[in-house]
């Protein structure tokens, strides 16, 4: 073109959209039919799947790698792999990133990167919510072995520390996602991943069998049993992406849209007051006898809104996303099903993590007791048990929200402070049923503790000692010192939990003493 003609604006416009028609999926036919044919939806069709109908709006489709290392001079990577953009989901903005596998293993250059970190910022300069498809690797191996480019890192893991407890962050695993997309989703408030295609780890086998000559499959070092329930670094196991994507949008819907935004209280047509007839012989007054938690909370919560996270990890402790009356709340439950509802390691952690996101962006804790104590002996130690259970009080502790606490029948030892119990954590309501056992630890053994020489001298005296001290554990009991606010027909338990709530500001000022930060435990 000769340098005095006027530039032909649609000529210039037309090259544009050429650049952006390239990156489409329809421009790539053989790379999506790869990703078809393995099974799997493509970075856009989830991102279609996943946001509001014709609401995303992409940027940097246009961006190319950084092509300085000599065998990358000639490779296309469009949008460097990893496709960002503003979208809504459910009517709410929200910061959107889905991971290009067809390209170049969903790895990502300098720029790629760049791309990922603005997303972040971006998630917290607007208070939004921040959701993340993750599929392939994390930092291209062509680009990193050159110290060049790699020794003045990036700024990404500082935004994703600034993010935490910010703004929302959910994460949807969705094919093998070694290295890169386990270190981002450690920072996600929520992980889903996909049976039959997603996988993930700190490296992937190839990787490990060249460090450490370990000879492993990707299923073993990282699968859904894993990674699921197993270790729960992810929350949540689904059969398909779209089940991943509603995963990802209900939970969203009970968190705001940042710390500083009220809760999404939804219309609720269930009735504050509805008795539910089963609770009354739900929960038998034997101790020895298990039931099931997950139905008490069924029965005391809206109809349809119980959302539980890890329900297949740790399983001795329940922790559910649900309402009341519309309000979203945690619920933090012992489940007599497993291991007698004791706190172990695992769930104590659990535990910690959910009291944290709770308090994080405003849900209400509410704790159903029935706790026989924390794990002991050997395997306890091992698991570092003391500063597991030291997370849990310490995240309590530290929580500003509203908590009440409903003992159903045990609240044996410091596990029943943990679990809220009592007047240990200031909760706004302290309830029990008619079938509450509150003491310091079993009752057997403490009198074969305490009690040793006269239960040698004497065998009948043993039964008549925890005969004796068990009359001494019940509700009315624990009533009488104002130990407990109220002894309340399990009937009740829906109303008196709406009316509490109802009353409780959406936060209580703590008195910390002038310190910068807390040390955790762990």
């Amino acid at each position: 073109m000769n340098r005095d003609d006027p530039l032909d604006s649609r000529q210039l416009l037309e090259a544009v959209q050429v650049a952006q028609r390239r990156v489409l999926d329809p421009a790539r036919p053989d790379a999506v039919a790869r990703q078809r044919g393995d099974g799997k939806l493509t970075a856009r069709e989830r991102i279609a799947l996943v946001a509001d109908p014709d609401s995303f709006a992409e940027y940097g489709a246009l961006v190319a790698p950084l092509q300085e290392a000599e065998r990358m001079r000639d490779v296309a990577a469009p949008a460097d792999g990893v496709v960002t953009g503003i979208c809504r989901l459910d009517g709410r903005s929200a910061v959107l990133t889905s991971q290009d596998f067809t390209v170049l293993g969903g790895s990502s250059s300098k720029v790629g990167a760049q791309k990922v970190t603005r997303s972040v910022e971006l998630a917290i300069d607007r208070g939004i919510p921040l959701v993340r498809l993750l599929e392939g690797g994390g930092h291209r191996i062509q680009d990193g072995l050159d110290a060049r480019h790699f020794a003045p890192g990036h700024r990404m893991f500082h935004a994703f520390a600034r993010a935490s407890g910010w703004v929302p962050v959910a994460a949807g695993m969705l094919g093998p996602c070694f290295a890169g997309p386990t270190n981002h989703a450690a920072f996600a408030d929520f992980v889903v991943m996909v049976r039959g295609i997603a996988t993930m780890g700190m490296a992937g086998p190839s990787l490990v069998r060249a460090g450490t000559g370990e000879e492993i499959g990707k299923e073993e070092l990282g699968g859904i049993e894993m990674q699921v329930s197993q270790n729960g670094i992810a929350d949540l196991a689904v059969d398909t992406e779209q089940e991943c994507m509603l995963a990802i949008r209900r939970f969203l819907s009970y968190l705001p849209p940042n710390a500083r935004e009220p809760l999404p209280i939804e219309a609720c047509d269930d009735p504050p007051g509805r008795r539910e007839e089963a609770l009354l012989d739900l929960v038998p007054a034997n101790t020895r006898k298990a039931y099931d938690m997950r139905k008490v909370i069924t029965l005391v919560a809206d109809r349809g809104s119980v959302f539980e996270l890890k329900p297949t990890h740790a399983a001795n402790v329940v922790t559910s996303m649900a309402r009341l009356d519309g309000r979203p709340v945690g619920i933090i439950a012992n489940n007599p099903m497993k291991l007698a509802g004791m706190l172990d390691a695992n769930a104590c952690e659990k535990a910690a993590h959910f009291v944290a996101l709770c308090d994080a962006f405003g849900l209400p804790l509410i704790y159903l007791v029935d706790v026989p104590g924390f794990a002991i002996g050997s395997a306890a130690e091992e698991s570092r048990m003391a500063r597991r259970s030291a997370k849990l009080l310490q995240e309590l502790g530290h929580a500003t929200v509203p908590r009440i606490s409903v003992v159903l029948r045990k609240g044996y030892g410091l596990a029943y402070v943990a679990m809220c119990g009592g007047r240990s954590f200031d909760a706004d309501a302290v309830l029990a049923w008619p079938t509450a056992e509150i003491c310091a630890m079993s009752v057997e053994g403490a009198v074969d503790i305490a009690y040793r020489s006269e239960v040698a001298a004497d065998p009948q005296a043993r039964a008549r000692l925890v005969s004796e001290f068990k009359r001494q554990l019940g509700a009315l009991r624990a009533a009488e010192h104002f130990g407990v606010d109220d002894v309340i027909d399990p009937r009740d338990t829906r109303r008196r939990l709406i009316e509490t709530l109802a009353t409780c500001p959406a936060r209580r000022r703590i008195e910390m003493p002038p310190k910068f930060r807390a040390i955790s435990p762990l």
